[in-house]
């Protein structure tokens, strides 16, 4: 053995097992194991109460739960009683809080992510999107009633006729007559839009956070501008996570109440919005599309609500709630299925 190799194995100090040593190595596989059965406990408890309240809530809709219960509408008599209006309802409802939220949130989210320099300002919005996500949904209903239904209410007045003679001193002749109620389907989509919206926006940023530096300095490499490798780069690669953020957030969007109850939406109501009541309609009739936004509606989180605290000795508005709240559950899970099929699929075409 050389001198160097001497020096330096005589520089390492010797390693001895001891008994002590071997009791804090076993102390830490029985923490180890101690949390691991934790875990499983919390685990299996979150199941089994997941499990009892599907079963209560099966079992209160036996004997209720049946086509016409899709099919009709709202009754005081709970055998006559349907959530087919709350259906439709929230069908548009959850149509037009896409229409408003996906355009915006996802393009904010490019802004914030691959546009925006790293300011200060910048760093505060990013901060207060978090926060912004976490603040109960009444709020947002608030807002909705004291901003978006006076304005939308206002529009009526600047779609009929009477704003333009009212500024212009022009002939009382309406140019088009829109009857835009209170807790309309339009008002109800603007609040819900800012409900999840800063989801949206989370969801879109962590997406595009996901794809690798590498395509982008690739694409602009290979000559292609900003935006070209924005749309046909970065987008592309980022679209599973987009979408299932969306999905998801829209999920959130059918299953609150409180906005939608705070804005004056309908807990009683004997018809869908625009008259619609089956796709037939809307396909024979697609005319009627265009006054869907300004109707009156109701929908299945507020129709579950109303079922739920009415007096009942027997107890039959509570076999209606549970079969609404089943009804919601089920479009819930639909809902949240598509958003694992999108994902898997759009990963599946992913090359990185």
């Amino acid at each position: 053995m050389s001198a160097a190799g001497g020096e330096l194995a005589g520089s390492i100090p010797p390693v001895s097992f001891t008994l002590g040593a071997d009791g804090q190595i076993r102390q830490r596989l029985r923490l180890s194991r101690g949390f691991m059965w934790l875990c499983r406990l919390a685990t299996y408890a979150s199941l089994l109460v997941l499990a009892v309240l599907l079963l209560s809530i099966v079992w209160n809709s036996v004997g209720r739960l049946r086509w016409d219960f899709l099919s009709s509408h709202y009754s005081m008599q709970p055998d006559r009683c349907g959530i087919l209006a709350g259906l439709w309802g929230t069908f548009w409802l959850v149509l037009l809080t896409a229409t408003f939220s996906i355009p915006v949130g996802v393009g904010s989210a490019v802004y914030l992510e691959e546009l925006a320099k790293d300011t200060w300002l910048m760093r505060v919005i990013r901060v207060n999107l978090s926060n912004l996500a976490g603040v109960p949904s009444i709020v947002y209903g608030i807002l909705g009633l004291t901003a978006f239904r006076p304005l939308v209410i206002q529009l009526q007045s600047v779609f009929d006729g009477r704003h333009a003679v009212n500024v212009l001193g022009l002939f009382r002749v309406r140019l088009l007559k829109l009857d835009i109620y209170d807790g309309s389907v339009l008002i109800g989509a603007m609040t819900m839009s800012l409900v999840i919206l800063p989801t949206v926006i989370i969801a879109s940023q962590e997406a595009l956070r996901a794809v690798p530096s590498t395509i982008r300095v690739a694409s602009l490499a290979l000559g292609a501008t900003r935006w070209q490798t924005i749309w046909r780069q970065v987008l592309p690669a980022s679209l599973p996570g987009i979408a299932t953020g969306v999905i998801l957030s829209i999920s959130r969007a059918m299953g609150e109440a409180a906005p939608l109850m705070m804005i004056g939406v309908l807990t009683v109501a004997s018809m869908c919005p625009g008259g619609i009541e089956s796709p037939g309609q809307l396909l024979s009739d697609p005319g009627r599309v265009l006054s869907v936004p300004f109707d009156q509606f109701t929908a299945m989180p507020v129709e579950i609500y109303d079922w739920s605290k009415q007096p009942d000795p027997q107890d039959r508005f509570t076999a209606v709630a549970a079969s609404g709240i089943l009804v919601l559950l089920a479009v819930l899970l639909t809902v949240n299925a598509a958003a694992m099929i999108v994902r898997y699929r759009a990963g599946r075409q992913l090359r990185w």
